[in-house]
């Protein structure tokens, strides 16, 4: 019984953790927002700029290529609630 119980507790602090230590799209984007931000406010060198640029340039491909997904995703959800109240 004991067992089991350590078991539970460990699955539950693992899920809990995984949650926690996890990054989504919404994460993502909230980073490109403030690197964004703090290069119009002046918050970088001018010999970081570069690496940075690179870095946002990568963020924001990825994000941008994930658009068409998220969109494709929406419209099944409206078409899927649409057909379930005919």
């Amino acid at each position: 019984m004991s067992e089991e119980n350590n078991i539970e507790t460990t699955e539950t602090t693992e899920a809990a953790n995984a949650d926690a230590v996890g990054l989504n799209v919404g994460d993502l984007a909230g980073l490109r927002q403030i690197i964004a931000v703090a290069a119009q406010r002046g918050a970088f060198r001018a010999e970081e700029m570069e690496v940075i640029g690179r870095v946002y340039n990568k963020l924001n491909t990825f994000l941008n290529s994930l658009a068409p997904q998220e969109e494709a995703a929406a419209e099944e959800t409206t078409e899927e609630s649409a057909s379930s109240e005919e």
